[in-house]
């Protein structure tokens, strides 16, 4: 990256530091953007990061962060609305100043991080924000690159974590039939096309739509996770009424609920890559599927003993 300054937003989160991660060890001169920037524990990571608090809500604090920059990635995301925290303040409001502060610092390269069916028509408020995030980024920093990741998996993310812990029941319920079809990205391999689109110029002004090596269903995921674990568990499809009800009745009763209406409608869609997307391969990137990852991703209870 010849020493060229990137601003990391999110820089502190489950895929931002991994972006900061890469990009360090290519050379660049990363700069943690974060509202908690000593959170993240680089060990000997060299060259060291510079960190700088900043709040995605405050547009002084982002200015003040692109100073400098040569390049830029929100890596920010929310994806469970609580207190004065909403989808569109981060989504779309946030994202909409991160583009135009961009653009009035003279940065050259500006990376958005989205998601897989983002769609301004959708169900789901997180989904439609992703989509309205990516027309404020365009309108408004008109050659960024928008990722949109699938679901991502990794050692301690949400996707394996969780179904570590439903499979610790006797009756593993499933979202309607288990039918929905996933594609979990491996993390690094996000944080790897998220250092190549930096890099390569033709990638400006374009979508990427990353998807990890093997498409599964939920039912499957379910069954590949309980092997992992030596656990033999009976499946229980459970209708997506019932699912909003639950979590309806949850968000109610609880203050940080397990489950919320918006992830049931986020798994009554498939999560995966469009066909004629570009994606890990027009990047040169050859994706991991879950699989072969879960021995480092998720341990068994004996090898936690070691």
């Amino acid at each position: 990256m010849d020493n060229r300054t990137i601003t990391v937003f999110g820089g502190t989160g489950f895929l931002g530091s991994e972006i900061v991660r890469r990009l360090a060890s290519s050379g660049a001169r990363v700069r943690i953007a974060a509202r908690h920037p000593d959170a993240l524990d680089l060990g000997e990571l060299r060259p060291e990061p510079e960190r700088v608090k900043v709040d995605i809500r405050d547009a002084s604090a982002i200015a003040a962060a692109m100073t400098g920059a040569w390049g830029a990635v929100n890596a920010v995301s929310l994806y469970v609305e609580h207190g004065d925290l909403d989808f569109g303040t981060i989504h779309v409001d946030g994202a909409r100043t991160v583009a135009r502060c961009a653009r009035q610092a003279g940065v050259t390269r500006l990376v958005h991080v989205s998601g897989i069916g983002a769609d301004p028509a959708s169900a789901s408020r997180f989904v439609r924000a992703r989509a309205y995030g990516e027309r404020a980024v365009r309108g408004t920093f008109t050659t960024a690159t928008i990722l949109r990741p699938s679901t991502m998996f990794g050692p301690d993310d949400a996707l394996l974590s969780s179904l570590e812990r439903v499979t610790r029941l006797p009756v593993v319920p499933l979202f309607g039939s288990g039918d929905t079809r996933l594609q979990p990205a491996y993390v690094r391999d996000v944080a790897a096309a998220a250092a190549a689109v930096i890099e390569r110029p033709d990638t400006q002004d374009r979508v990427f739509e990353l998807g990890g090596a093997t498409v599964h269903t939920y039912r499957e995921l379910v069954r590949i996770v309980s092997a992992h674990l030596g656990r033999r568990r009976w499946l229980l499809p459970l209708p997506f009424p019932i699912w909003k009800l639950i979590a309806s009745a949850s968000g109610v009763v609880l203050r940080n609920p397990p489950l919320t209406v918006d992830q049931v409608i986020l798994m009554q869609r498939d999560n995966v890559v469009s066909p004629d997307a570009p994606g890990f391969e027009t990047l040169g990137i050859e994706p991991d599927g879950l699989a072969s990852r879960l021995d480092t991703c998720l341990p068994t209870q004996s090898e936690r003993r070691r």
